[in-house]
């Protein structure tokens, strides 16, 4: 079964991330999963993305597919559901206030975060990043997410094709 290790920061994942995908065995299969932080010009190119804005170093034999984006952040998978989002912050909550879902991949993750704490800032648990982002998202449903985040889809063909 796949196991999900919270590494914090993102250098700290990067680090993880090379050091893990060295000292692989052939039937590992080790993979990076971050925020993307800014708009991806091409999905498919995520070292790419890594070395312009990060100055990340691909490890020798890493592929594109080696690397999941949360396009640009944790946060817009988030705001793509909104059936958990009503679920989870109850009747106070508001829908309105949410960014559309056309090309929610492109908005800022500042945007998306300020978006959301918008629609939440009645409700008796606000949306905060920490636990709270991370209750939240374990929470959501991928079957409604996909159709609204290319990055999502993405990840879900390459996760099916390992594992």
């Amino acid at each position: 079964m796949p196991k999900l290790v919270a590494c914090g920061s993102r250098s700290e994942a990067y680090d993880d991330f090379r050091v893990a995908f060295e000292r692989a065995s052939r039937d590992d299969i080790i993979m990076l999963l971050v925020d993307s932080e800014d708009r991806v010009a091409d999905i498919n190119s995520t070292w790419e993305h890594l070395r312009q804005r990060d100055g990340w170093q691909r490890p020798r034999n890493a592929a594109d597919e080696d690397v999941l984006f949360m396009t640009t952040s944790m946060e817009t998978w988030i705001v793509a559901d909104r059936e958990t989002l009503h679920a989870h912050f109850g009747q106070h909550f508001r829908d309105s206030a949410l960014p559309s879902l056309d090309n929610l991949e492109n908005r800022s993750r500042q945007d998306v975060l300020r978006h959301l704490e918008h629609a939440t800032r009645d409700c008796p648990a606000t949306y905060a990043k920490g636990p709270k982002s991370f209750e939240v998202l374990g929470k959501i449903n991928p079957d409604a997410i996909a159709p609204n985040l290319p990055s999502f889809r993405r990840a879900r063909i390459i996760l099916a094709e390992r594992l």
